[in-house]
């Protein structure tokens, strides 16, 4: 059912916008709910996310957030990054990328509302799988207020920061995210929380 305040933010100017609109096409074909999160529009069922559609500087996408458990017998799929676990997209770089497969693109939404509806759950790795940057597991040790609070966050919140302060090169880049994010996590948020 569309939303008018996705209206309002497809009708403002952007580089995705004709995109944007054929995506959302097809999209709603599946009977599906549309919403505003995270800014972009997103389409649920029951509540529950099932795709959303954003844009980059290189191309726009519609986002699968347990996209790991569909089938993909086309295989056109992206995983983002080596550590999304969950998400996957169909990328698109013009109009015509999106009218070559609408089908599929049909077929997967449709797919990924069966998953949700039959209750399947992506299972994720659990933070201590996850490579601890030595600056990081320096700053646990040396620092028991901020390793208490640290480890009262969330999982999803814990692995984000270390995923976060793990991808600089420099170790005085990783130094200065952990040093800027502290009063966070004394705080008890998460990396993206405002």
């Amino acid at each position: 059912m569309k939303n008018h305040e996705v209206d309002k933010l497809l009708n403002q100017p952007t580089q995705w916008r004709n995109e944007f609109e054929l995506l959302r096409t097809y999209i709603l074909e599946c009977d599906l709910d549309e919403v505003i999160k995270w800014g972009q529009p997103c389409y649920t069922n029951n509540g529950k996310n099932i795709v959303l559609i954003h844009g980059f500087k290189e191309y726009c996408a519609i986002l699968f957030f347990k996209g790991v458990l569909l089938k993909d017998e086309s295989q056109i799929l992206i995983q983002q990054s080596e550590n999304v676990q969950a998400g996957r997209q169909l990328r698109f770089k013009n109009i015509d990328d999106i009218k070559r497969i609408k089908d599929e693109i049909i077929a997967y939404v449709n797919e990924a509302i069966e998953v949700e509806k039959a209750g399947k759950e992506v299972e994720f790795k659990e933070t201590k799988e996850f490579k601890m940057p030595e600056e990081l597991t320096q700053k646990l040790e040396q620092d028991s207020n901020f390793k208490k609070a640290f480890e009262s966050l969330t999982p999803g919140r814990q692995r984000a920061y270390i995923l976060y302060f793990a991808d600089p090169k420099y170790p005085k880049t990783r130094e200065a995210r952990i040093e800027k994010m502290t009063q966070s996590i004394l705080d008890g948020k998460g990396l993206n929380d405002y």
